[in-house]
C-alpha cells in the first residue's frame, strides 16, 4: 500500500461525512462568496462537495499516481469551480464543478505520466484517457467478426472512433508504448559497458566546421566593410540603423532624428542599398551580394 494511503483514507472519510446541501442553501452560499467574498460560505461549499472531488479522483487510480495527489488536484479543481460559479444561471454547483475537477485531475495525470510532455490539446487529452479503452473495443469487435487488423488500420479506426486526427493517434501510441529511462543507464550488464549517453551525437559544431564558418564570416565582414566605404556618412548611419541593428529602427523614427521626412529617409536608404549592391557585385561577385543582401 502506498505510504500516502492512510492520509488519503482520512480525507476520504472526512469527505463522506460532510453535509449534503439542498438547492436553496447551496445558492445562498454561492451568492455570499461571489458577492461578499464570504470565506466561511466558501469553506462550507467546498467541504460539502469534497465528496464529489474524492469520488472523481478515485477513478484515476489506474494511472499509478499518488492517491493523496489525486485528491489534492481534485480539490484544486473544486476551488476553481467555486471561484467561477455563477449561481444565477440556474444549475447546481455539482454539475458545474464536475468539469473543473476532471480537468484539473487530467492535467495533473498527464503532467506526471512522463518526463516528455504527453499532450495538452483537447484531442491529445481525449486520446490519452480513451486510447486503451477504444483500442480494446475495436480489437474485440474485430476478433468477434474474425477480421485481422494491422497497426495502420487499427490506428485509423481509433482516430475515427474518438474523432481526432490520425497523426495524433500515431503520436500518442508512440508516447504511451514506452517508459522513461536514464541516459546514464548502462547499455549492458558488463562492468565496462558504456552508457546510453555515450551514443548521443554531439550537437556542437565540429572543429572543421568552426574554422570554415569563421573564415566565411571574416570574408563577409571584409566585403561589407569595403562596400560601406562608398556611402556618405548619412547613408552609412541609415543603413546601420535599418539593416545592422538587432531591432531595426523605423523610417519615421530616423526621419524625426535627422529632421527629414519618412519618404526622404526611404529614398536615401534605396540609393545606399543600390550603391552597396553594385560594389558587392564588382568586388565579391553575385554570390556574395545574394548572401549579404538577403
Amino acid at each position: 500500500m502506498s505510504t500516502d494511503a492512510p492520509q488519503g483514507i482520512t480525507i476520504t472519510k472526512r469527505a463522506m461525512k460532510a453535509e449534503l446541501l439542498d438547492a436553496e442553501t447551496e445558492y445562498a452560499l454561492a451568492v455570499a462568496w461571489r458577492d461578499d467574498r464570504d470565506e466561511k460560505a466558501l469553506h462550507r461549499l467546498i467541504h460539502a462537495y469534497m465528496r464529489l472531488a474524492v469520488s472523481m479522483a478515485m477513478k484515476f487510480k489506474r494511472y499509478s499516481v499518488s492517491q493523496q495527489d489525486l485528491i489534492q488536484e481534485a480539490g484544486i479543481g473544486l476551488m476553481k469551480a467555486a471561484e467561477k460559479f455563477d449561481p444565477d444561471r440556474g444549475f447546481r454547483f455539482s454539475t458545474y464543478a464536475q468539469w473543473w475537477i476532471k480537468a484539473s485531475i487530467q492535467d495533473f495525470v498527464m503532467r506526471n505520466w512522463s518526463m516528455v510532455r504527453t499532450g495538452s490539446t483537447t484531442s491529445q487529452k481525449s486520446l490519452f484517457f480513451n486510447l486503451k479503452r477504444v483500442q480494446a473495443k475495436i480489437e474485440r469487435e474485430a476478433q468477434q467478426s474474425d477480421v485481422q487488423l494491422d497497426r495502420a488500420e487499427l490506428d485509423e479506426l481509433i482516430a475515427q472512433e474518438i474523432g481526432v486526427p490520425l497523426r495524433d493517434v500515431e503520436m500518442m501510441q508512440g508516447r504511451m508504448s514506452g517508459s522513461d529511462f536514464s541516459l546514464n543507464a548502462p547499455q549492458a550488464s558488463d562492468e565496462d559497458t558504456r552508457e546510453w549517453m555515450d551514443t548521443l551525437e554531439d550537437p556542437s559544431p565540429q572543429s572543421a566546421e568552426v574554422v570554415e564558418r569563421e573564415h566565411d564570416l571574416n570574408k563577409m565582414r571584409g566585403w561589407i566593410t569595403d562596400a560601406m566605404s562608398v556611402l556618405s556618412d548619412r547613408e552609412k548611419y541609415i543603413i546601420a540603423q535599418r539593416k545592422l541593428m538587432d531591432e531595426p529602427r523605423t523610417l519615421e523614427g530616423i526621419g524625426t532624428e535627422l529632421k527629414l521626412s519618412k519618404e526622404r529617409i526611404r529614398q536615401i536608404e534605396a540609393v545606399a542599398l543600390e550603391k552597396l549592391r553594385k560594389r558587392l557585385e564588382n568586388n565579391a561577385g553575385k554570390a556574395a551580394r545574394a548572401l549579404v543582401m538577403a
